[in-house]
């Protein structure tokens, strides 16, 4: 019997996920409780900073920025790879009553600052890393954590007066019950700016928690930046807020070649990358032993993968490498990250191919009308639940557009199964109408990294005359294997049907990845469709 293909998840066993109203009192509990444990471990001296500690600096930030001038519920940028000056910044502006705006710090200073002025902040934090702040266009305060060998650490920021305008940039939208506004990937089209509520944050870290079960036991190395949601909510404010620690690699930034001494160091019991990032470790694991420790490696209770597509095959190898169950996760910006994942072991089945169960919201599937499709039919996810945000700031048409009665339209396409289980199977914007038929980049893109030899491939439209277009593929292979076009084509030609078979076919030393580490899909047709 077909049944709607919605569904919800509400977590029945005994694990109780942390009770935070947002990033005001995330650290409150282990503050209370365990002071002494360890929240951060950081610089390439792995220097353990404690709850107690962080908390302090935290606060010292908060104090300064009051006395700048600043009114509660303005906007700051935060410009700052992942150190800890990151987080105390973070931390600090929300006990201040500000909203923080993370921003990649490897932008080019012309981005970053027409990203401040749509936004309307009233000064920027900046890390060490951040050298040039003369071309920004508000306040440039410079943010130093100084921290000893011993674990002391103290806070250098001369937060100086400023005169915040009001009603300019799209400031004048948030109050101080916003915590952050994240920018989206842009990767299709023009970034939006995305606000989110303490209780927006609160929620999702709840459901993070509580899907994996994270507690003061648990630890793990920031992989992704912090400047996305990935990073930002699973990784570092999950941790915080569930008693865990978070090791910030040397410089702030991944670094396959001293990840796996990261994780021993720390005791690491999981982790969480982008799919680009396992195929790097799966490699490097593959050409030399020392890449992973093997028996020496912390043992981990899960691996997760979320923000892109994981092939099937890749997703088996991992865990046959790193012994342990790798889960894939689902989410936005718009929906403070995580909407979907697959379950521990011990807590559901995992399915292979999908991006597991709705985590504490509700998750549908619906018809270009707009109506709930049945299970097993491929229609436009939607998300609705705590974690989604109100609308997009100053765009009101593209709120309008996403955010329907009280739904999120992810515009990405999916199917649920009668057990609750979504599969993705593609993304609307990037169909391809070859003579009427669509085609799923996505799909034609996971048979490709199936083929042997092949590590990484985009797929994407090419004009033509005749049938409006056809499909095109930019294809990397390992070197050793030499696979050629011919070899590739024929994989594709035994999986795909015969309009999915890409028309072109182009043998390439890399593809362009953003930040967040998701396909660069509008650098991908710049560069390889006419």
């Amino acid at each position: 019997m077909a049944v709607p293909a919605a569904a919800s998840v509400r977590d029945a066993n005994r694990y109780r996920p942390p009770q935070v109203t947002g990033l005001v009192d995330l650290l409150d509990r282990q503050v209370r409780e365990r002071p002494y444990a360890r929240a951060l471990v950081v610089t390439g001296e792995r220097v353990q900073l404690s709850y107690r500690a962080l908390s302090t600096l935290a606060g010292d930030v908060a104090a300064r920025l009051a006395g700048a001038g600043l009114r509660r519920g303005d906007a700051v940028g935060l410009i700052c790879a992942n150190t800890a000056e990151f987080v105390v910044g973070l931390l600090g502006a929300a006990r201040a009553g500000l909203v923080a705006a993370p921003l990649d710090p490897a932008l080019p200073s012309r981005q970053l600052r027409a990203k401040l002025v749509a936004l309307g902040a009233g000064a920027v934090l900046l890390g060490p890393s951040v050298s040039d702040s003369t071309t920004l266009p508000v306040p440039a305060w410079p943010l130093r954590v100084d921290v000893s060998r011993a674990g002391t650490a103290t806070v250098v920021l001369e937060a100086r007066g400023c005169d915040v305008p009001q009603g300019v940039g799209a400031a004048g939208e948030l109050s101080d019950r916003d915590a952050l506004v994240l920018f989206t990937a842009g990767t299709t089209g023009r970034a939006k700016m995305v606000p989110l509520t303490h209780a927006n944050v609160a929620a999702s870290l709840r459901n993070i928690c509580a899907t994996y079960e994270l507690g003061p036991d648990d630890a793990t190395v920031a992989v992704m930046p912090f400047f996305h949601g990935h990073g930002l909510f699973a990784a570092l404010l999950s941790s915080l807020a569930s008693g865990g620690c978070v090791l910030l690699p040397e410089r702030g930034r991944f670094s396959a070649g001293t990840f796996w001494d990261d994780m021993r160091s720390v005791g690491a019991t999981w982790f969480t990358a982008v799919p680009a990032i396992h195929e790097i470790l799966l490699e490097r694991s593959e050409r030399s032993e020392r890449e992973y420790p093997g028996p020496q490696a912390p043992p981990l209770r899960f691996v997760r993968s979320c923000s892109a597509p994981l092939n099937t095959a890749t997703q088996r190898a991992l865990e046959r490498t790193f012994g342990a169950p790798l889960l894939t996760a689902y989410g936005m910006t718009e929906s403070s990250h995580q909407a979907t994942s697959e379950p521990l072991p011990q807590r559901g089945a995992l399915r292979q191919g999908s991006v597991g169960r709705p985590t504490g919201v509700e998750v549908r599937v619906v018809d270009r009308d707009g109506r709930a499709c049945p299970a097993g039919a491929e229609g436009e996810v939607c998300v609705q639940g705590p974690t989604v945000a109100r609308g997009y700031l100053a765009d009101g048409e593209a709120s309008a557009r996403t955010f329907v009665d009280g739904w999120l339209r992810t515009g990405d396409l999916g199917v649920l199964d009668e057990d609750g289980y979504l599969s993705l199977t593609g993304r609307i914007k990037n169909l391809i109408n070859r003579g009427g038929e669509k085609i799923s980049p996505e799909h034609v893109e996971d048979i490709l990294a199936g083929c042997p030899g092949v590590s990484d491939a985009a797929v994407f439209a090419v004009p033509d005359v005749v049938y409006g277009q056809r499909v095109g593929a930019a294809v990397v292979v390992r070197e050793a294997d030499g696979v050629g076009r011919e070899e590739i084509l024929r994989y594709c030609r035994d999986r795909l049907a015969a309009y999915e078979v890409p028309d072109r076919l182009e043998l390439v030393t890399a593809l362009p990845y953003t930040a967040k580490g998701g396909l660069d899909r509008k650098a991908v047709r710049a560069r390889y469709a006419p």
